[in-house]
């Protein structure tokens, strides 16, 4: 098959996802301009950052002055999960060292979701990489359209600033739906208001190494107790079938 026809696949793969991007780019570039920053900041942030609540997460670290440091650290512990998503990614189909670096760059949590969708034999290159580029383009025009849209308005809106919270809280749900454990929001609660009492201003920072290092111990206690499961081994099942045989010779006689 021809590479526009795999690059046609690869868009009516992801045009729905494009399409739900739209309106989070439109209130990130809003967001940008309403702060402070000029409008070009959102499109530097979209081909710089490109990672969707970290884009947002970002706004807060860079207004309220946190260390780089710190920064980094916000930044590893709130998209970890993108070191398993490469995993199953289809790297087979994706020949090119340029491709391959930039397949990497913008794996996403929606691109990740459409790349998984199905089995690997089914990606080619052109197909990949349509459905990465035009999810890019979606949320960087989009951005770009809501911080020029932003910088014109003569009043400021107001509950933008509040568009990172409720960013986090439809994720922790659709978490919540997903796994059903209440243990995982339950400590996610408990470290975030321990943080809060150690300490306002690195609230996240110390509730997020907190639920890090929970899942962590958590995740190598279940290995262990898996581990320690007693199984039924031949030597076991040997070992009844040899008294079995007694026992039956006992009443025999």
């Amino acid at each position: 098959m021809s590479g526009a026809a795999e690059v046609r696949k690869g868009i009516g793969d992801s045009w729905t996802v494009a399409l739900g991007l739209i309106p989070l780019g439109l209130a990130f570039g809003l967001l940008m301009t309403q702060i402070g920053f000029a409008w070009w900041w959102t499109p530097v942030f979209s081909f710089v950052i490109y990672a969707g609540s970290m884009e947002f997460l970002a706004i807060s670290l860079v207004t309220g002055g946190v260390a780089p440091l710190s920064a980094l650290l916000y930044g590893f512990l709130v998209n970890f999960r993108h070191i398993f998503y490469g995993l199953s990614y289809p790297v087979s189909a994706v020949r090119s060292p340029v491709a391959k670096a930039y397949g990497i760059y913008s794996l996403t949590d929606e691109t990740y979701a459409i790349l998984s969708s199905k089995r690997a034999a089914a990606w080619t290159q052109p197909r990949v990489m349509a459905v990465q580029l035009f999810c890019q383009s979606s949320w960087v025009v989009s951005g770009s359209i809501g911080a020029l849209a932003g910088s014109g308005l003569p009043f400021e809106l107001e509950g933008l600033d509040f568009a990172l919270t409720a960013l986090f809280v439809v994720l922790a749900i659709e978490a919540m739906d997903v796994s059903r454990d209440i243990w995982l929001p339950v400590v996610a609660a408990a470290a975030g208001m321990a943080a809060f009492l150690i300490s306002e201003s690195e609230m996240l920072l110390i509730g997020l190494s907190a639920y890090f290092v929970y899942l962590v111990g958590r995740f190598l206690w279940q290995r262990a107790q898996e581990s320690q499961e007693p199984s039924d081994s031949p030597g076991s099942q040997g070992s009844q079938g040899s008294q079995d045989p007694q026992g039956e010779a006992g009443d025999q006689s």
